[in-house]
């Protein structure tokens, strides 16, 4: 601001010169970066510029003019989307492999004549072919003929609640599950998968009438964050086979 002093000293007046105007409003780089964006010919009108522009390249830590800066940055998206595709491929192989693995044990399934079996088919299959250290399973409501079998064993009602409960499978920390307790061997198991057993599709509302229990004493083998789509298939799977008891 200007301050004008007239005769007399009678009138102080205080005037705004341009100059005051751009020192108490800077440009930001916001301004600069608005500016270019909203006059994309700026280079074209001032291509001098651009030989003249340099960066510190985040890996030589040296300066750098402008087409190689762009050049980096070109190889850092072709590196990245390079690790994206051998990332999905990996996932493909694995996915296949899974698959595989899922029709194997539902082939064994469909071979095993004596109802009566396929608890016991289940478990060693499942045990085999997805190389889970432990797994138990217990059934109700099944028919007369099959209440004798081991996984027709009593269960409380306070775990088929639970397991009825249960609209996908349960990922986590053994907590001291009743499920556990169907194990073979209980003790030193870190994290549990229970899988509801009921009619229908994964998800019904239909009453469980069983459950299988996966157990590791690997801690984060059955954690709470994995996906459960396998798991429900290995459910879905598994109700359909068992129901040949019920």
């Amino acid at each position: 601001m200007a301050k004008l002093i007239y005769p007399n000293n009678l009138t102080l007046l205080t005037m705004t010169t341009p100059i005051n105007q751009a020192l108490a409003n800077p440009i930001t780089e916001d301004d600069i970066a608005n500016f270019l964006a909203n006059n994309p010919d700026f280079f074209q009108r001032h291509a001098e510029l651009l030989a003249t522009v340099q960066f510190t390249s985040p890996h030589s830590h040296r300066a750098v003019s402008l087409q190689e800066r762009q050049a980096e940055m070109l190889r850092e998206k072709i590196k990245l989307l390079e690790q994206r595709i051998m990332e999905m491929i990996r996932h493909g192989n694995e996915n296949v492999l899974l698959s595989d693995k899922i029709l194997r044990w539902a082939r064994s399934l469909f071979l095993t004549i004596n109802p009566a079996e396929l608890p016991t088919e289940i478990v060693r299959e499942i045990q085999d072919q997805f190389a889970v250290p432990q797994v138990g399973l217990r059934l109700w409501g099944l028919a007369e003929g099959y209440a004798g079998i081991p996984a027709a064993q009593a269960v409380s009602e306070d775990a088929k609640v639970f397991a009825t409960s249960l609209n996908e499978p349960f990922c986590g920390l053994n907590t001291g599950f009743e499920a556990v307790s169907w194990l073979d061997q209980p003790t030193g198991m870190s994290s549990l998968a229970l899988i509801p057993l009921r009619s229908g599709v994964a998800g019904s509302s239909a009453p469980a009438f069983g459950m299988l229990v996966l157990a590791s004493s690997d801690s984060q083998r059955f954690n709470s964050s994995m996906g459960t789509e396998f798991l429900a298939r290995i459910g879905e799977i598994a109700s359909a086979a068992l129901s040949r008891l019920r």
